[in-house]
């Protein structure tokens, strides 16, 4: 196949929500099979939970890979939630994350081979980072409470 890249890419990704719901954000960063950066994503998805963030930030990860022709991927994330759910282990159950991991799902197929792997927060810091750039630059009013919220706080 022309155009094809051989070998393993890899996707670094992290999804960021400042409250949990908040303002949130997701980071990626695209290595080729030589381990050199190809691509950096840092942007704001609004108003989410983590775990949204992180599916997010996944979705973007694998829609970068597959733009660039991965068809061999290993995906590292400091969610283990969203590693050990991908990799079938764990059930996904709460109703909003259900459509996430379908496209998950749907794209890595596209690409072929994808692996998940679980790392420290440590060794997830570039898109930690850019997940949190994401937050600050793209969501307008970042500390600002979010509407309504005064009368949650009541209660």
């Amino acid at each position: 196949m022309s155009g094809e890249v051989r070998g393993e890419w890899q996707i670094r990704t992290d999804g960021a929500a400042r409250g949990n719901p908040g303002p949130a954000g997701v980071g990626v960063v695209l290595l080729d099979p030589g381990g050199a950066v190809v691509d950096e994503l840092g942007k704001g998805i609004g108003w989410a939970t983590n775990n949204v963030a992180e599916y997010q930030a996944l979705i973007e990860g694998l829609r970068l890979a597959k733009s660039h022709g991965a068809n061999r991927l290993a995906v590292f994330s400091d969610s283990t939630l969203l590693v050990e759910q991908m990799k079938g282990r764990w059930k996904v159950k709460h109703a909003g994350l259900k459509p996430l991991f379908a496209l998950a799902g749907k794209l890595a197929k596209e690409i072929g081979n994808v692996r998940y792997v679980a790392v420290p927060r440590e060794r997830n810091r570039r898109a930690d980072e850019l997940a949190n750039l994401g937050v600050d630059r793209d969501n307008p009013q970042v500390d600002a409470p979010r509407p309504g919220a005064e009368s949650e706080r009541l209660f």
